[in-house]
């Protein structure tokens, strides 16, 4: 008996890509985020902490941190067989801000990283996200011995749209990290869908 040659391939169906930037203060957790989800070895561009640097880098709140990312953080991860997400991790520095509108370019959403202990820090990211009206999730890492705060209170601290999703999370644990990455996903394409249908009306 032939067989055709479909029944005996597999047909191979070409993954949608999609790229999401991770975002947020000095030391909050962007680039373990990254490689705690990365299926391929994480491109990281951290170089040492100086003392030449520390009045730059305030490692106040972080002081057990040495190093800092100086371009960007890059990661992959396969969320589904036809679904995969390229993560660009940006430097947190006010110096390496020039880079964020090179990153920024086709992206579909942003993670927005935060830590209640110095929770202004992550302002600038949320209002370039917010001026350039590209979606995200913002993710409090649950640091050890951070104060918890329930997701209305980080919400109204940071002054967001009822929409913008908050979520708890933990930056090593993978499980935790897909979560977000999921709620960026869907929040971003239930905007584009709400764009849509509010263009066709």
């Amino acid at each position: 008996m032939a067989f055709g040659r479909s029944s005996r391939t597999k047909q191979f169906v070409e993954p949608v890509t999609l790229k999401i930037l991770v975002a947020g203060g000095f030391g909050v957790g962007k680039t373990t985020l990254v490689g705690a989800v990365s299926e391929i070895r994480p491109l990281r561009t951290e170089e040492t902490l100086s003392e030449v640097g520390r009045p730059v880098d305030s490692t106040d709140g972080v002081e057990q941190k040495t190093t800092t990312t100086v371009a960007m953080d890059f990661g992959r991860i396969t969320l589904k067989e036809d679904l995969v997400l390229y993560l660009f991790g940006t430097p947190g520095q006010d110096r390496f801000w020039f880079l964020w509108d090179e990153l920024a370019q086709g992206a579909l959403g942003a993670v927005v990283l935060a830590d209640t202990r110095r929770l202004e820090d992550c302002f600038a990211a949320v209002d370039y996200f917010e001026r350039r009206s590209i979606p995200f999730t913002l993710a409090v890492n649950c640091f050890e011995g951070a104060a918890r705060y329930p997701g209305d209170d980080v919400r109204s601290a940071l002054d967001l749209d009822p929409d913008v999703p908050v979520m708890m999370c933990d930056a090593r644990d993978r499980n935790s990290v897909k979560d977000v990455l999921v709620a960026v996903v869907e929040h971003a394409m239930d905007l584009a869908s709400g764009a849509r249908v509010h263009a066709i009306t």
